[in-house]
Formats: C-alpha cells, structure tokens, sequence
C-alpha cells in the first residue's frame, strides 16, 4: 500500500512540474522564437546605452533611471507586405492579458496603439513593458528589467527619453517608429 502511495505521489509531482512549466506563451519565448526572422530587430543591453547621465532629470526620475539595470527590445517591421502585422500584434496582445501583467496606462495616437504593463508591486516592479503598434508600421515591445523600480516613477521617464542622445544607431531607429 505505501509503494502505491509512494507511487502516487512521485507521479502527482511531476504532472504538476510538466503544467507549471507549460504556461503557454511567455514575452522571453516570444523573443527568442522571433529575434531571427526576418523583419524582426532584437536589442539586448544595459540601460547605460540610453546616455542620460546629462540629460536633467528629477530626483524621482534620476532613481527610476538608475533602477533600470537592462532593456531587452523586439521591434518588428515587415520588409515584404503588411501581411501579417495584425496576426503578430494580436499573439502580442494574447500574451499581454495574462493576469501578471498589470496595466499602468493605455492609449491610441493618431498613429497607433500603445500600453505599459509592469509585473511585480507598484512600489516594486520587476518588469516594465511597453507595446507600441500600428498596423501600417509594424510595433515595438521594451522590457525594461531592474530591481526595485517604482512603476509611477519610471513612467515620468517619458519625458526624459525625448532628450536621450542614443548611444547605439539602432536605438535611434527605434525612436523613428513612432514618427
């Protein structure tokens, strides 16, 4: 009886492993199954590259910065047809509604479509993420990666990375998106 139990429970132990682990879709695996195709540009660096030690920043803004340890950024924009922007902004979109994202704000310009969601507490995110898209451009997804950042406080960064000189050529295409 105690082998059947013995049994039982190994058996219950790893089921329970193989669902954990099989959450579906995740922003990291969306990254990696995509940064190589075509279309798709990946940028993986520390914060650093954003060269805003110059630029004038609030104390607020100035800790919401050094919180920021890494930016990991996908942008997609299609080199064929605008085939497909909608079924990829949509698989962006499905991911984005796993209730571990929290909204901060959500909006539309005349251009597109955009959100910044952050995991973690208000007052300790481990995560923000910010989704821009049209369906004429293609979009961009920004992680920003850090400890102990302040979700209000790293959304008045906003501002601040109007007058970022970027360090890396592809950063600078990444602000011409949105034009």
């Amino acid at each position: 009886m105690t082998q059947s139990i013995k049994k039982l429970s190994v058996i219950s132990f790893l089921v329970a492993t193989l669902v954990s682990c099989n959450q579906g879709p995740t922003l990291q695996t969306y990254f990696v199954d995509n940064e190589l195709k075509p279309g798709y540009s990946q940028i993986d660096a520390p914060a650093s590259i954003l060269n805003m030690e110059q630029v004038e920043m609030t104390d607020d803004q100035r800790e919401a910065y050094k919180s920021v340890d890494k930016l990991n950024i996908l942008v997609y924009t299609p080199t064929d047809s605008l085939e497909g922007i909608s079924t990829e902004i949509e698989k962006v979109n499905k991911i984005l509604k796993d209730p571990k994202y929290e909204e901060l704000i959500r909006g539309s310009t005349v251009d597109g479509k955009f959100s910044v969601k952050y995991i973690g507490e208000v007052d300790n995110v481990d995560e923000v993420i910010l989704f821009g898209s049209s369906e004429d451009k293609g979009f961009v997804i920004a992680r920003l990666l850090g400890d102990n950042m302040n979700a209000g406080k790293i959304y008045s960064l906003r501002n601040v990375l109007e007058n970022a000189k970027f360090d890396d050529s592809n950063l600078n295409g990444l602000t011409d998106f949105f034009k």
